[in-house]
């Protein structure tokens, strides 16, 4: 029997709808603070990530998701659609769609609160066939028993399972043992490790074979087959992060998928992330590919000019 050929890429988790308010600030607990203009974006990790998959070319993606049956459900459908990516929607008539509560300061940074509806019903019996799939993308906003069951699956299919553990939560080894590689922020890695100041030291801790970490304006550090890689953040005038790390996610599976090395991987990734903190909204914020090539190309071209790799002096550093 011949082997089945592995061309898309399985996205399974959280869809939301995000409502975002911009303020001065984020308010510190007790305080409130008077915003400015309110906005609704369709958003999730499991959905942005899919966007960024599917925006970034090389393979085609699909999602795994739940909504309810209710207004909210429409825009989430729309953008993915839109986006190319094709859905496997479970219905829930008991729970309403997911939705998440999103103030951004005027310097760029976030503070979210999700309330996870629908997404909540998704179980492990749920993850459909995986023949045609070459990579398996989860989160951390789903059940942690169906994440685990997808994981497990996937394994067992020889498909290769990457996890961005996040939110940040305490993880069963029985997980981390599924799972060809892991993504994650370095608060994320710390609660995994027990180790906060040490980041390659963190990075050999974790039971997974392959680790990346984003640092922010730092860009990122990854342990991958034994080795250890930096790839530095692109330089950018930031107003929104709020999809920053899900677009590196999807854009760095998309980029394996479609056979890139992991360094020139990571670097992509942080190309698309970068991009995605200089507009408002998750999805909305998600570049599509030339996008990041173009800017690829122009960090190519300063490079050669300045003789380094080093930023430009305006703007500030992407944050991951």
């Amino acid at each position: 029997m011949t082997e089945p050929t592995r061309r898309f890429v399985l996205i399974a988790g959280s869809a939301n709808l995000d409502f975002v308010v911009r303020a001065s600030h984020v308010p510190a607990p007790g305080e409130t603070v008077l915003g400015r203009e309110l906005h609704t974006f369709p958003g999730g990790k499991g959905a942005n990530q899919a966007i960024a998959c599917a925006r970034a070319g090389g393979a085609a993606t699909r999602m795994l998701l739940a909504l309810g049956e209710d207004a909210y459900a429409e825009p989430i459908e729309r953008s993915l659609r839109d986006a190319g990516v094709e859905l496997l929607i479970h219905r829930s008539r008991e729970h309403a769609t997911g939705t998440a509560f999103i103030c951004v300061s005027d310097e760029g940074e976030n503070a979210i609160t999700v309330a996870p509806g629908a997404n909540a019903t998704l179980r492990g019996e749920d993850l459909p066939e995986l023949n045609e799939v070459s990579h398996l993308l989860l989160q951390l906003e789903s059940p942690l028993d169906a994440v685990e069951t997808w994981a497990r699956r996937a394994r067992a299919a020889g498909v290769r399972v990457v996890l961005n553990a996040a939110p940040a939560r305490a993880l069963p080894a029985s997980l981390l043992d599924c799972v060809d590689l892991l993504i994650v922020n370095e608060g994320e890695l710390a609660a995994i490790t027990g180790i906060a100041n040490d980041l390659d030291a963190a990075l050999a801790r974790v039971g997974v074979a392959n680790v990346v970490v984003t640092l922010g304006a730092r860009g990122c550090r990854a342990r991958f087959d034994g080795e250890y890689l930096q790839q530095p953040a692109f330089t950018v005038q930031a107003l929104d992060t709020t999809a920053a790390g899900d677009t590196f996610c999807g854009t760095l599976v998309a980029a394996l998928a479609a056979g890139a090395a992991f360094a020139d991987a990571l670097r992509r990734a942080c190309a698309a992330s970068a991009l995605a903190c200089t507009r408002l909204g998750a999805q909305t914020s998600v570049p599509a590919q030339n996008e990041v090539l173009a800017l690829l190309h122009t960090a190519v071209a300063q490079a050669v000019v300045g003789g380094a790799c080093a930023p430009t002096p305006s703007g500030q550093n992407a944050m991951i």
